[in-house]
């Protein structure tokens, strides 16, 4: 898509800080975008400025002060990137729980902001491989469904690899994306018809 139907274009960006939201930001602003970088961590505001960002801050689970920062912003898309992952993948099991949380009460919440602000298209993130059955599959499957019945799209991304990721030194089993070329996958999908996108290599 060339810049100039892209100029101005509004991307409230969740998840703005995580690992592909950083890598998100300087490809969306390059490319024409507006982007509102949600954290909930006032730490990450400086950062989010310097990648190129409108810094909102905002905690996903707080709904009236979300519909009221996504109304305020008025977006044309809205971009879930949020996970609630630890900094240790052998601590992944022990989140499953705050994980599976994002993905439905926080994903929901964002639904409902979006629909008190004009409808935007809503892409979130998802998972290309099969989650064992728990909160996390269930979560999954929720948000899945969520985000297809309002028209949006679901990306579904392969393991993360590359700088920042969990697979800093090596490469995972397919499906696997080096983060990146999600990134740039990611931008180019933000016009994607509703439906699930497979983002791998």
């Amino acid at each position: 898509m060339s810049s100039t139907t892209t100029q101005g274009r509004r991307v409230f960006l969740a998840g703005a800080s995580g690992v592909i939201g950083q890598r998100l930001i300087p490809r969306l602003v390059a490319a024409g975008y507006v982007v509102g970088g949600m954290t909930r961590s006032a730490s990450k505001i400086d950062l989010l400025r310097q990648l190129g960002a409108e810094p909102i801050l905002c905690d996903v689970f707080d709904r009236e002060a979300l519909i009221q920062a996504v109304r305020d912003f008025a977006p044309d898309v809205i971009l879930n990137e949020l996970t609630d992952l630890p900094d240790d993948v052998a601590s992944i099991g022990a989140h499953a729980e705050l994980n599976a949380r994002i993905r439905t009460e926080g994903n929901q919440n964002l639904i409902e902001a979006a629909r008190q602000s004009g409808s935007p298209k809503i892409l979130a993130q998802t998972v290309a491989w099969q989650l064992a059955d728990g909160p996390d599959a269930l979560a999954v499957k929720e948000l899945e469904s969520s985000v297809l019945a309002e028209g949006g799209v679901v990306l579904s991304y392969g393991q993360f690899y590359g700088p920042g990721t969990y697979n800093e030194g090596a490469v995972p089993a397919e499906p696997r994306v080096q983060i990146d070329r999600a990134a740039e996958l990611t931008v180019a999908l933000l016009d994607a018809p509703s439906g699930v996108v497979l983002v791998t290599d």
